[in-house]
């Protein structure tokens, strides 16, 4: 089976181009490919396939030519993936499955329909303005951290901690404890603590994430656009306006929300293209 890798600020992917939707893509087969000592390893896998020959996105095949089916490393199926939107338009611009000189085009998710900006250097998706809800909290190594609840689409918990030296400290080997009957389909958990002041930002996090489905990351797109509504919000902005710039571990993401849309740019490669022999996974 064809493959490709790619990442965003290092949220990696094994990228399956399946225009014609004719793969048998299997929640064990997913996890066997994002294996990471007996496969290709990946955060998760994107599928490229045709809006029109997927019956989740047939409906949007009007709209945009291509789907981005994404799951979770452990087989499940996520709602959207901020870094893997990008990545997958970085793979279609590569691959030849649009033109080479394509700057913007609009991609089908579960979410609906985005609007991407392809540059040379970074990719800039546009993802729906994060939806702030109540306060919750997450629990790490018997030690519990306020959050507030975000929804980019998919579900985010945002959560202070002291500063840059506590925040490298959290042993996110293992998923953090939650409230279960407000996340009851799992929850991302972001971890943030405030920044040296940045250029043409308004504010400047630090960032870690324990992605649910796939544990911690080195990057979250739609992690860093949901942390993003959240300290806006404290500090007093407008809620809806702003930018940020969030480091990962992964590298810089910026995020600029505008009032009706979430900005989400940073670099997006694909690093290498092969085969895959199923019968050894």
């Amino acid at each position: 089976m064809k493959f490709a890798k790619a990442h965003g600020t290092g949220n990696d992917f094994v990228v399956l181009p399946d225009p014609d939707g004719a793969l048998d893509l299997t929640p064990s087969l997913v996890a066997a490919l994002c294996d990471r000592r007996r496969g290709i390893g990946g955060d998760g896998v994107l599928r490229v396939v045709r809006s029109a020959k997927h019956p989740e996105a047939a409906g949007l095949a009007g709209e945009a030519e291509w789907f981005m089916d994404y799951h979770n490393a452990d087989g499940s199926i996520a709602e959207m993936c901020g870094n893997g939107v990008r990545a997958y338009v970085r793979y279609l611009a590569s691959s030849g499955l649009i033109a080479a000189d394509t700057t913007q085009l609009d991609v089908a998710t579960r979410v609906g329909v985005v609007p991407v900006q392809i540059g040379s250097d970074n990719v800039t998706v546009g993802l729906p303005v994060p939806i702030v809800g109540g306060e919750s909290t997450a629990t790490v190594a018997g030690l519990s951290y306020a959050g507030v609840a975000a929804s980019v689409g998919n579900p985010h918990l945002v959560c202070a901690v002291a500063d840059v030296a506590a925040l490298n400290a959290l042993d996110l080997s293992r998923p953090p404890r939650v409230d279960a009957a407000t996340f009851p389909d799992g929850v991302n958990v972001e971890f943030i603590a405030a920044g040296a002041p940045v250029g043409g930002a308004d504010r400047h996090v630090h960032m870690r994430v324990y992605e649910r489905g796939s544990g911690e990351t080195l990057s979250c797109g739609s992690g860093a656009c949901a942390v993003a509504s959240v300290v806006l919000q404290d500090v007093g902005m407008t809620p809806g306006t702003g930018t940020v710039a969030v480091d990962v571990p992964g590298g810089r993401l910026t995020i600029t929300l505008d009032g009706d849309t979430c900005r989400l740019s940073g670099p997006a490669v694909v690093v290498a293209t092969g085969d895959v022999d199923l019968a050894t996974l």
